[in-house]
């Protein structure tokens, strides 16, 4: 019996913080306050795990509109180009800039590629998503 009554004093003893505590969270979520304390990280940061793909690895264009670039504004001369137009010095110039790119950096360039309008020559493109799905399947 005082085994039971010990239990139960340690059972009211961190349920009650914890249940006080949740409740004062509770009440700050319903005023908009507790937004700021959000345990999500920043999009550009880590993956959150609240969306399907996560956007840091995400090759689409449309997760992130805006254009960033990796020292490689020299590639803009090609936009509208076509893939099979591309001369071995130009598809060179392609892959020295997505070997020489960090790890993290790869699906971001990808989608500033896409959204300045600039198709990669097929082997490289192929290099490029060989590159992203060893990383995917590497975490």
């Amino acid at each position: 019996m005082i085994v039971a009554l010990i239990i139960l004093a340690a059972l009211v003893a961190v349920g009650l913080p914890l249940y006080l505590n949740h409740r004062r969270y509770q009440k700050k979520l319903d005023s908009g306050l507790a937004a700021e304390e959000s345990p999500v990280e920043e999009a550009g940061e880590e993956c959150c795990g609240m969306h399907i793909t996560c956007e840091k690895d995400s090759l689409l264009a449309s997760v992130s509109p805006t254009i960033e670039y990796y020292d490689d504004e020299e590639l803009d001369r090609f936009a509208g180009k076509d893939p099979e137009d591309y001369t071995d010095s130009e598809i060179e110039q392609f892959r020295d800039i997505l070997l020489t790119l960090l790890p993290d950096d790869i699906a971001g360039w990808a989608r500033s590629i896409q959204l300045r309008g600039i198709r990669l020559p097929s082997c490289v493109r192929e290099e490029l998503l060989m590159i992203v799905s060893e990383a995917r399947a590497s975490r």
